[in-house]
């Protein structure tokens, strides 16, 4: 079976927003935020762009008769089109919005405080929209193929492993090093984990599909640290409080490919159960195992043998002042961690059935 070019599109734009955004991160981090057109943010709309266009050529050309997926596609508004092409469009369409409605906000409003303000709210909308295009353009013509196609198999998993980094990038604020002796760390990847694991690790038809997900999101954020200090750069903004000279990259990754190794061992043991059974099992299991593992990490990574270029602990942004508890490198206390970690396990099953019920849907999508 021959690879549709739509895929090849769905990949590249998911990949330019996936770089764009670490990329403006560690923007802002470094130099702050000087202007809306920086390289990051055109990386991030480019790849709106494309899955935009791509999204609209696809329709426009179903809808003329002049693609054969006349057949397998869905009708909205009077066009046809594959559904992941209409998605992409959405999304790609709040993008654009969100553009100048964030460049504004920075105007009025100075620098963000916190990493989904609104404009970044739809943004951030958008991009999933796009991210969820991209998935159902690959799953598409995966599911209708008569027999396994290796290639689109591995094109799914990348571009899910590319969702996880932006998932996990969401909650970037409550998985600082300084965080994680707190419930609070546990209790956010409890809603992103679970779900991003199970939805796409249930589509995939390999063997190791969570733990293969999970690998990607590693070894992307940590291939980020050891290239983004190669990069000079300096702040513009102040007050600064970190000398800095070269780009800052964000945090080592959470260790989430433990509890993505754990179930892939239970998938083929659970398979037969219920769904909210398997949800049951699957919740406490995310929370257990990454509790287990990156607890003690989290105490590694404060120490100073993480203060270098493989772990990354050393870096600061321009803004970090030396009386935080990051700067410090302490943890911040936790007033409640049975009753957090409690509200992380019941997220965990919630989401693990949320992500169940998404594969289970996901594997008869065709169109």
């Amino acid at each position: 079976m021959k690879t549709p070019w739509y895929v090849w599109t769905a990949l590249a734009s998911v990949s330019c927003i996936l770089i764009g955004g670490y990329w403006d991160i560690s923007w802002h981090m470094t130099v702050g935020r000087d202007s809306f057109w920086t390289p990051a943010h055109i990386a991030i709309q480019l790849g709106g762009i494309i899955a935009g266009t791509a999204g609209a050529y696809l329709i426009i050309a179903t809808t003329l008769g002049r693609t054969q997926l006349a057949d397998v596609s869905v009708r909205v508004w009077g066009f046809r089109g594959p559904l992941g092409a209409f998605v992409a469009v959405w999304g790609a369409a709040a993008m654009v919005i969100s553009a100048p409605f964030d460049n504004w906000w920075h105007d009025a409003y100075g620098l963000d405080v916190k990493i989904l303000s609104p404009p970044h709210a739809v943004l951030t909308l958008g991009i999933l929209m796009v991210a969820t295009g991209a998935v159902l353009q690959i799953l598409a013509p995966l599911n209708r193929a008569a027999r396994r196609t290796p290639l689109l198999e591995w094109l799914l998993l990348i571009v899910a492993g590319q969702v996880l980094v932006l998932g996990m990038v969401a909650i970037l604020e409550h998985t600082f090093r300084s965080n994680l002796h707190r419930a609070d760390a546990y209790r956010a990847m409890a809603f992103v984990g679970p779900l991003l694991l199970l939805q796409f690790g249930g589509v995939s038809h390999h063997r190791w599909a969570a733990t293969i997900i999970a690998g990607f999101y590693m070894t992307f954020m940590a291939a980020m640290i050891w290239l983004f200090p190669q990069f000079a750069a300096e702040p513009k903004l102040g007050p600064v409080y970190q000398p800095i000279t070269h780009f800052i990259p964000l945090q080592f990754p959470m260790l989430v490919i433990a509890p993505a190794f754990a179930f892939d061992l239970l998938r083929p043991k659970l398979a037969a159960w219920p769904r909210w059974r398997r949800a049951v099992v699957y919740g406490p299991v995310f929370v257990g195992v990454i509790l287990a593992v990156q607890w003690p990490f989290a105490d590694f990574l404060m120490s100073e043998h993480a203060r270098n270029w493989l772990f990354g602990a050393h870096y600061q942004p321009y803004m970090m002042h030396p009386e935080w508890y990051e700067s410090r490198y302490e943890f911040m206390p936790e007033l409640d961690l049975a009753g957090g970690l409690v509200q992380a396990v019941i997220a965990a099953c919630a989401t693990s059935y949320l992500g169940l019920l998404l594969a289970d849907a996901m594997r008869k999508a065709k169109r």
